[in-house]
């Protein structure tokens, strides 16, 4: 029967630990063990929790007077009474907190984590949070044209992907847009990431390869991704570009004013498996400024209601004299327009 019990509270979400008078851990269920990762599942609540603290016995040190959880414990066993309180424990640089609640059971006590479930999940979506700001491309790069960029997501995890890199003497930009929020729009850029052709030169050859491997996902019709992509070719003075289903154009300013490129192409889906993307070339001069944004940019609202607009952002352009101006001015205009956001905003500036 003990083994059942034991079985029972294993299968458990809900974190749970027992400790006996001395404040010694006597038990603690699957739940509790992963929530703080220490492999150990006896001694005291240092050994269980990881705390860090070093020097004297658990309890001894200065700093155990302040741990909240060793003294939720301390107060239930000198009142007797059931308590419930919120408690931050630190782990180095890592912050965990936990809603507990500890009752007497005669000569234990028992701690239950309520929501050691949900602060699971937000350290994994920190983790995943951590490895996409890794794979957006560094704040400057040595050679090939000056950029500049933003990347806001709207939630822990982003469904926007921005990337610049060289082929040769080349610069490439490519911005995607994948559809949905959050979790799933995250697993979904990560496969773009993973599928684009860094080494193809052409950015309609590209977006192809990455529209083929996307049909192989088998994904319905709701799951789609749209994407700018562009190189650069300095010798010529061209841009070399492409665009799948992307709705927010390239803007490129020039002395005469700003000028919007736009291709009526599908998103990579399912709904025209086999479309063939095509390169369109475009000439330009130096000192122009070539945008590359995604629709939050655009459509991201006012507490009001009222759009930002696409002519907000081409008024903010027309006033920089270079990349890294517009976006810092792009940002600071959005959040003082917007305050929050409920879509991704990306936008990367090139100075041709």
């Amino acid at each position: 029967m003990a083994n059942l019990y034991r079985d029972v509270l294993n299968s458990i979400p809900t974190a749970a630990i027992v400790l006996d008078k001395s404040l010694k851990v006597r038990y603690m269920n699957r739940a509790f063990g992963d929530h703080f990762r220490t492999g150990k599942l006896k001694g005291t609540l240092r050994d269980v929790t990881g705390c860090g603290v070093e020097g004297a016995l658990c309890g001894e040190g200065t700093p155990c007077s302040y741990c909240p959880l060793r003294n939720l414990f301390l107060e239930v066993a000198k009142t007797g009474k059931t308590a419930f309180r919120k408690v931050i424990l630190r782990r180095g640089e890592e912050g965990l907190a936990l809603r507990m609640k500890v009752e007497p059971l005669g000569k234990y006590y028992l701690g239950i984590v309520d929501n050691a479930y949900e602060t699971e999940i937000a350290r994994e979506l920190h983790s995943a949070q951590s490895i996409q700001q890794r794979l957006l491309p560094p704040a400057s790069k040595e050679g090939g044209v000056p950029y500049s960029f933003t990347y806001i997501p709207c939630r822990e995890i982003g469904g926007d992907l921005p990337d610049v890199y060289r082929i040769g003497a080349d610069t490439v930009g490519v911005l995607a847009d994948v559809s949905g929020k959050g979790v799933a729009a995250g697993m979904l850029s990560a496969f773009v990431r993973a599928g684009w052709d860094r080494s193809e030169p052409s950015p309609a050859r590209a977006l192809c390869g990455l529209n083929a491997k996307f049909q192989e996902l088998n994904l319905d019709e709701r799951s789609y991704v749209t994407a700018a992509a562009v190189r650069i070719d300095e010798r010529a003075g061209e841009i070399v570009y492409c665009l799948a289903g992307h709705n927010a154009p390239i803007l490129v300013k020039r002395e005469e004013g700003i000028a919007e490129i736009d291709m009526s192409s599908p998103p990579i889906s399912t709904w025209i498996p086999a479309f063939r993307y095509e390169d369109k070339r475009l000439p330009y001069k130096r000192g122009e400024i070539l945008v590359l944004l995604t629709d939050g940019a655009i459509e991201s609202r006012s507490p009001a209601g009222e759009q930002f607009s696409l002519e907000r952002v081409e008024e903010i352009l027309q006033r920089s004299e270079n990349a890294e101006r517009f976006i810092e001015r792009l940002k600071a205009a959005l959040k003082d327009f917007c305050g929050t956001f409920s879509d991704d905003i990306t936008a990367i500036a090139f100075d041709l």
